[in-house]
């Protein structure tokens, strides 16, 4: 039988009756995984007294970011966000794949705007098609090698994308074409990767959804730096998610998603003899070798 209810309320022996619940069948990841959670969720409970109306609260605006996510706009993962909960979870990832001597690429988290369509695209090319007027228009271009050996990685691909200076990503502008502002690149013989974008611009995170709520009531900005996406692959080396932020960007002290780190800003320098471009981005990735 359960745990009954005391004077006292339900304490440890219930939650302990809880975790004991999962049957054998279950993994022993997912076993250690659930049994934390269940812990520290009970716990949370009992420390702040939660009531049942501010628990259904909670219940009611995770199921609000279910309904508003869809393969364009993850809302479960910006609720993630705005709590720092992505950006400890990449940091805890990160330090497991930066054991070694010569570190790869520091990461940063997804977001909520990746789009796995995204066209792949020519060295050197554009991802820029409807640049505002107030867009500037820089050249980004790098080299993809091995962390450990600095060996030039051909065909890796480098998957990019941005906001507008409006702070929308085009799935959230109907006035942006489909797909502006992001491509997928596929590095040379000598790991290089080139192509033209706008330099970002500082926007505020979407305020319509439960994340904005959350934030009203931290009583906190919506703001996050100017930054680019960026995800990295070869064959052969773990997958790089990052992003990097122009290091002249406001809010880059206070992210509203607390993605920022040491080692992802970079500057961006004046660009001669190119009509295309007013500023040139020289961005080098490293990747780490699979276990």
């Amino acid at each position: 039988m359960g745990s009954q209810p005391t004077s006292e309320g339900l304490g440890q022996e219930f939650t302990s009756h809880v975790i004991q619940a999962m049957g054998p069948n279950t993994s022993p990841r997912m076993r250690t995984v659930l049994s934390a959670l269940i812990q520290h969720v009970h716990d949370f409970a009992r420390e702040v007294n939660l009531t049942t109306d501010e628990w259904l609260a909670g219940v009611d605006m995770i199921n609000w970011a279910g309904r508003m996510s869809n393969e364009r706009r993850n809302e479960g993962q910006l609720l993630c966000d705005v709590i720092g909960l992505e950006s400890l979870v990449d940091d805890i990832t990160y330090r497991e794949a930066s054991k070694a001597d010569k570190p790869p690429t520091s990461s940063a988290i997804l977001g909520p705007f990746w789009r796995a369509d995204a066209p792949v695209r020519e060295n050197g090319s554009t991802i820029t098609f409807n640049t505002p007027k107030d867009g500037q228009v820089a050249y980004m271009h790098g080299q993809v090698t091995c962390a450990e050996t600095g060996k030039p990685l051909a065909n890796a691909s480098v998957d990019v994308w941005q906001a507008s200076t409006n702070g929308l990503y085009e799935q959230q502008d109907p006035d942006q074409i489909d797909c502006n502002l992001r491509g997928k690149f596929i590095t040379d013989a000598e790991g290089r990767y080139s192509f033209y974008c706008l330099r970002p611009t500082p926007y505020p995170i979407p305020f319509d959804g439960p994340a904005g709520k959350l934030l009203k009531l931290m009583d906190r900005h919506e703001y996050r730096p100017a930054h680019i996406h960026l995800i990295v692959e070869a064959e052969g080396y773990g997958s790089l998610t990052t992003q990097i932020f122009d290091k002249d960007s406001k809010y880059l002290e206070d992210d509203s998603v607390f993605a920022v780190k040491d080692g992802l800003t970079v500057e961006f320098k004046p660009r001669e003899g190119d009509a295309k471009a007013q500023w040139d981005l020289e961005y080098d990735v490293k990747l780490a070798r699979k276990n």
